[in-house]
């Protein structure tokens, strides 16, 4: 009987939850078929089936969060059609998800007896065994996965409320019980509680959650210095304006200034690459291709699309490019592919009228530029005051690749082509 597991989406996925299942048990099952929709660190996907067959069992519900590799669901020949997530062994006393533990233990010690060392684990019986407990000596039965998980995390299992059919122990119970021990300080400090009914509690999304994972570990373990330079963007901008009328002559889309930032930054990459750079232990690893990561908030998360080889389009197909990958992304309809491998990130906040901030790099990348919004300031022209329109930039970069001259040289070079933006696309 094929199981489906939990697969990798995306390169930095870890576990995923399932959203909605689109197909429910006994639906016969064509290899290509949309089996669920699965919620990553990073989109929306869709899990597809890579067999025929019938839909006999889902092991987990709408909702729930599952590791990677894990089994979530089994496909058969329709005779052990179940419902409920429960199988012909329910009367045994074990449940379809305790089954599929069973299955992933002997799997994983037949895998180490024949020499595979990826995941280990020691090998055991599918036959359940039980745990005594002190008080009562009565005996708990508890799944072979849970037992192997319990003597790892060093659970005793004689402590474990199992929530399977007959008080059976499931892994999830014991990694349960052991989130609880981890959780529970020797002496819990006095802490001010809430009043009741002060605030509203809104879960996490899974892109909000990883989001606050990395971008943590980012500011912990990535040296940032930052540097701000003002831009005046006049003459951008009326190089924008006649841009635009010469596209809507012609019936192409219109770029915006975020277009042309796009287009700079990849000629300054091109030109001077000591920026396109990131870390890898001791090592560090000049990018070659440019590919410029654009942040767009959803409702979900922050999410930052990508446009590879940034520096080989131009900016009408950057700018068509752009916004198709950022309606996508609000829909929640990027394939991971088109979220990954980026080497440069661009946040811009300068449409919400921000006219300066500072942006977490977002690792493996090592710099990140915020642009604010372009503001009309007065200025000394030949002795004479002048209005021209500012825009501030600040270059977020992680010192352990880029040094203070090099993020310098790259945003005076930037610098160079906004003010010059015929040089933007020559």
């Amino acid at each position: 009987m094929p199981d489906i597991i939990m697969p990798r989406l995306s390169d930095t996925m870890e576990e995923g939850v399932v959203v909605a299942w689109l197909k429910q048990v006994g639906d016969k099952i064509s290899r290509g078929d949309i089996l669920a929709e699965i919620e990553t660190d990073k989109a929306l996907m869709e899990l597809e089936a890579y067999e025929d067959g019938v839909l006999e069992q889902i092991l987990f519900e709408p909702g729930s969060r599952v590791p990677i590799g894990d089994t979530i669901a089994l496909i058969g020949d329709g005779t052990g059609s179940t419902t409920g997530g429960s199988n012909s062994a329910a009367g045994n006393g074990t449940t379809s998800s305790d089954t599929a533990e069973d299955r992933a233990a002997t799997s994983h010690a037949q895998s180490e007896s024949a020499g595979t060392q990826n995941n280990p684990i020691e090998a055991v019986g599918t036959v359940p065994v039980a745990a005594t407990t002190a008080e009562t000596g009565t005996r708990k039965k508890s799944s072979p996965l849970a037992r192997k998980i319990a003597r790892d995390l060093d659970v005793d299992l004689a402590a474990v409320t199992g929530t399977g059919p007959g008080g059976r122990i499931t892994r999830n119970d014991v990694e349960s019980a052991y989130r609880i021990i981890e959780s529970t300080p020797a002496a819990p400090p006095v802490a001010t509680v809430t009043p009741a009914g002060d605030y509203d509690e809104t879960p996490l999304s899974t892109i909000q959650q990883v989001s606050a994972k990395r971008l943590t570990e980012s500011k912990q373990q990535a040296p940032h210095i930052y540097l701000t330079s003002a831009i005046d963007v006049t003459d951008l901008l009326a190089f924008r304006a006649q841009i635009n009328r010469t596209l809507e002559q012609v019936g192409k889309t219109k770029v915006s200034v975020n277009d042309l930032l796009v287009k700079a930054v990849a000629t300054t990459l091109r030109t001077d690459p000591a920026v396109n750079v990131s870390i890898a232990d001791d090592k560090l690893l000049r990018h070659r291709g440019i590919h410029l990561g654009i942040a767009v908030a959803t409702p979900a998360g922050l999410l930052v699309p990508v446009i590879r080889d940034a520096d080989r389009k131009s900016v009408s197909e950057i700018a068509t490019e752009t916004r198709d990958k950022a309606e996508r992304a609000r829909d929640r309809k990027l394939r991971a592919d088109e979220m990954s491998g980026g080497t440069f990130t661009i946040s811009n906040l300068g449409m919400f009228g921000i006219e300066q901030f500072t942006a977490v790099i977002n690792p493996p990348e090592s710099a990140i530029l915020a642009v604010g919004a372009a503001k009309d300031e007065l200025r000394l022209d030949n002795s004479q005051v002048v209005t021209r329109s500012i825009l501030r930039v600040t270059l977020s970069a992680d010192h352990r690749a880029i040094d203070g001259a090099t993020a310098a040289r790259f945003l005076q070079q930037f610098t160079e082509l906004l003010e010059h933006p015929l040089r933007i696309i020559t």
